[in-house]
């Protein structure tokens, strides 16, 4: 088997499924009206929407009516979060949230912050999982979010979304958002007992540009878009026709199968981490309970970045922490987990799908000792000429 190129990256994100950019082709060749024109061409548009959606909320076992097609999932988390906010602020000004979330979530919060907002961060375990007894401390009355991730797009923690959601019900003041970026079209997901959902298509083989914000209904927020007709009063802008249409192809196919693709990854998971753990100075920050597609592991002494070109050197394609992460800055969610500064300085996200192979996972471990002894020595060399 000849091996050109190694992709360890689909967390980040996926390669584009054929079938579903065939689906999007289709739709910008033959519908070319706004769906909110009123002309033929724009109630046929408006008709291949509806279908979309709900062939979506059947997929996710929501209403149609709940679905808000966004540009992905950061603009679902930003509109979620400042939306609450900006709408309930009379009600309290307290939210929670974990150090483990997406830039994405971390960042509108830190905004928020400076308009006055009170944010806490509920303290995980060493597995990354929220400490509940800690989570239901910091619940007060005016607590009027939480936001947390189902699935740490660094780590791979699992939450225990359900119980979160369960707990939350003695606080009907309190909406909960959950981040489902990294969960779904990968693991069985409950919808249920959350009251905002956030992912992005191109998390499952689904087109860029294009994610969904599930909001249950009798719910309502303050919009981040205003202005101009469109699928909902709460996301503004002529309807992507095409892209909403691949979502719905993309979720379908990314169901399909799910548990026997779960345990394909499941496999190739084991299989790397019994090999890393075979080489001196690698600490693996990804707890075995975390899902098999993300395992994140730390090299210390040897900036990620380096060992992430050197691996690209030889084609293979790694992160350093998330794609939307600061370049050289330290993990703030392997710190919360390892309480190691050494390890959130030098953290690495192996991504891995169905779709990866483990003669790919062998080359690139090969490749991987091989590079680690050439920047070891040269580390080592770099050493020795200092001190003379």
């Amino acid at each position: 088997m000849v091996i050109t190129m190694i992709y360890l990256d689909y967390s980040a994100t996926t390669p584009v499924e054929e079938q579903v950019l065939e689906s999007y082709l289709k739709v910008c060749k033959n519908f070319i009206g706004n769906p909110n024109s009123l002309h033929r061409l724009g109630i046929e548009a408006k008709a291949l929407i509806e279908e979309a959606t709900n062939q979506v909320a059947s997929l996710l076992k929501v209403k149609p009516s709940e679905i808000i097609y966004t540009s992905g999932s950061s603009e679902s988390n930003n509109t979620v979060i400042k939306g609450v906010a900006f709408k309930y602020q009379n009600r309290g000004k307290h939210i929670i949230t974990t150090a483990l979330e997406h830039s994405s979530v971390i960042a509108p919060l830190q905004y928020l912050t400076n308009l006055g907002f009170e944010v806490d961060f509920v303290k995980v375990n060493e597995n990354g999982e929220i400490d509940l007894e800690h989570f239901k401390s910091l619940l007060r009355d005016d607590t009027i979010l939480v936001t947390i991730a189902s699935v740490s797009s660094e780590l791979g923690v699992i939450q225990p979304i359900e119980k979160i959601g369960k707990l939350l019900k003695s606080y009907p003041k309190c909406f909960f958002h959950v981040d489902m970026t990294q969960s779904i079209g990968k693991i069985e997901v409950s919808l249920e007992d959350v009251d905002f959902i956030s992912f992005s298509a191109h998390k499952f083989y689904g087109m860029k540009g294009v994610g969904v914000l599930i909001k249950k209904e009798g719910i309502s927020f303050e919009p981040l878009i205003h202005g101009g007709k469109s699928t909902t009063v709460y996301r503004s802008g002529t309807p992507a026709l095409a892209l909403i249409v691949s979502v719905a192809k993309a979720l379908r196919l990314s169901l399909e199968n799910l548990e026997q693709k779960k345990e394909q990854v499941k496999a190739l998971n084991v299989y790397l981490r019994e090999e890393l753990k075979q080489i001196d100075g690698i600490h693996i920050n990804s707890s075995e309970k975390a899902i098999p597609h993300i395992l994140n592991f730390s090299v210390p002494g040897i900036k990620p970045e380096t060992l992430q070109h050197a691996l690209e050197e030889k084609d293979i394609f790694i992160s350093t922490q998330t794609a939307c992460s600061k370049s050289g800055s330290s993990s703030s969610a392997v710190m919360a987990v390892t309480h190691n500064e050494k390890y959130a300085m030098s953290s690495l996200r192996v991504s891995i799908s169905y779709k990866t192979t483990k003669q790919e996972l062998s080359f690139f471990m090969d490749t991987l000792k091989e590079v680690l002894e050439r920047l070891s020595f040269t580390n080592e060399r770099n050493e020795n000429s200092k001190g003379n």
